[in-house]
């Protein structure tokens, strides 16, 4: 690999202490890279580079941040099937579905692009004092970004874009596990004209210590994090020491609820692509699949046979369709989540062992009669396993899909507008999928409620998460 370094005010850098790590390919197990490992000397460097290129950066014009993002899209989008074979190859993903990551990621540069220009700010008259109300947009300042392995590029350029939009300057985290992609993504942006030190990447297998001292610097004013609500609920206890701007992208636990009116090929394909979209590893994975009972046996076959056709293997071969799981720890979770449902009850309709040999993988599994105590009914998954239960009242499984503390998607089948409109919005959830089995979309606002996190990501309101509001009361 070309870069794997620390990228620090445009320039590669081994890091102060020379220590490296590896990366492993989760299809093969080998070593595919040895990347430098940031300690906090690194991390002073990059805030200091931050600070001094958001100067220059934030009072550019907003046209001029926008062009900007405009080329970052166009090299992007030129160079898909690089980076998604970048993706295969850390995360292990399906060739398909990473060029997908990839196009999304992508996108992201185009839509803030457009929104650099859409800050919009207010002139009002007071109705009491006769004072004129002026309310803009401002940088809010440093950003520190912590994104998650599931999504290496994506999860990057989701946060990346509307900060540059907003006009900050940004140091990235990267997981451990997958620190190729974001930083293969540097150059790029280099390319597109993006100042030095206002794109900062620090891999390091210190995170914890590293993240908590750069949001203890003065200089740091947002956080933005995607991952686990467990990590998400540390890093809130940091940034409260400096009231920092948090954006908190954290778990799920997403319901899908397939009604006896539903059309069952649009649901079982809506399933699929809510349950196996990056092998099941993410926070919008479907976990818990309500079927009415009058269509459980007719949805359960179709959905099986969905699932049991898929190919596993290693995503760098084009006929594959699943590929490993990340590593051997999620393997081993998912394998456990199995076993406890069956031991439980559950009947495996499809899968549910996991093979011998190189690579963490496990097949696409489907389980039918889970028991409302099974560990997946209440944890995320994060893999390729369906668990399917039955309702028969409509109350019954609104109640079943709110009982959790997570609110970050869920999933809805019906035909009847009126009454899947109904049951839409008392889901507690911060989006809801009406008859399809994807959310994400960079002109939407991404992001949950209750545990499930704070803020928006993409749509207009991900900009503003890097903006801080002014008024001024004018007399004139």
């Amino acid at each position: 690999m070309d870069f794997t370094d620390l990228y620090i005010d445009g320039a590669w850098h081994k890091g102060a202490s020379n220590e490296r790590f590896d990366v492993i390919n989760p299809a093969t197990e080998e070593v595919i890279a040895s990347v430098a490992s940031a300690e906090i000397a690194d991390a002073d460097a990059a805030l200091d580079a931050a600070e001094a290129a958001m100067k220059k950066w934030a009072a550019q014009t907003p046209r001029h941040r926008s062009e900007v993002l405009r080329k970052a899209w166009e090299l992007m989008t030129a160079r898909l099937d690089h980076f998604a074979h970048l993706i295969t190859l850390e995360n292990g993903k399906a060739g398909t579905d990473a060029k997908g990551e990839a196009t999304y990621a992508a996108e992201f540069f185009r839509w803030f692009a457009e929104e650099a220009v859409r800050a919009d700010g207010m002139l009002t008259h007071a109705p009491a004092s006769g004072a004129r109300i002026m309310v803009q947009h401002k940088p809010a300042g440093l950003a520190v970004l912590v994104t998650p392995w599931n999504y290496p590029a994506a999860m990057g350029t989701r946060k990346i874009a509307p900060a540059l939009a907003a006009g900050c300057a940004v140091i990235i985290k990267p997981a451990s596990e997958t620190p190729l992609t974001m930083l293969a993504l540097m150059p790029l942006l280099e390319e597109a004209g993006v100042p030095k030190g206002l794109v900062n990447v620090l891999p390091s297998k210190r995170t914890g210590a590293l993240v908590d001292h750069m949001l203890h610097d003065p200089r740091v004013r947002v956080v933005s994090f995607t991952g686990s609500t467990g990590v998400g609920r540390k890093l809130l206890h940091s940034a409260a020491d400096q009231v920092l701007k948090p954006a908190m992208e954290l778990g799920g636990n997403a319901p899908l609820l397939v009604f006896e009116d539903a059309d069952l090929d649009v649901a079982v394909e809506g399933a699929m692509l809510a349950k196996m979209r990056n092998l099941g590893e993410a926070c919008t994975a479907a976990n818990r699949i309500y079927v009415h009972e009058d269509v459980a046996e007719a949805f359960t076959a179709k959905f099986t046979a969905a699932m049991s056709a898929l190919k596993v293997g290693d995503g760098t071969d084009p006929s594959v369709d699943v590929g490993p799981l990340v590593n051997a720890d999620t393997r081993d979770k998912v394998a456990a989540f199995v076993a406890d449902a069956v031991s439980k009850g559950a009947k495996i309709e499809c899968g549910g062992t996991t093979p011998n040999g190189t690579g963490f993988f496990y097949p696409p599994t489907v389980m039918s009669n889970v028991p409302e105590n099974a560990d997946c009914v209440h944890d995320e998954i994060f893999g390729p396993v369906a668990a399917i239960q039955t309702f028969t009242d409509q109350e019954d499984v609104i109640r079943r899909a709110n009982d959790t503390e997570y609110g970050l998607v869920a999933y809805v089948f019906s035909e009847n507008m009126k009454r899947a409109l109904q049951v839409c919005e008392r889901l507690e959830y911060g989006m809801v999928g009406l008859n399809r089995g994807l959310v994400s979309d960079p002109a939407a606002p991404f992001g949950g409620v209750k545990q499930s996190g704070l803020g928006r990501e993409g749509g207009h309101e991900g900009m503003l998460e890097f903006m801080e509001t002014q008024y001024i009361s004018a007399s004139w």
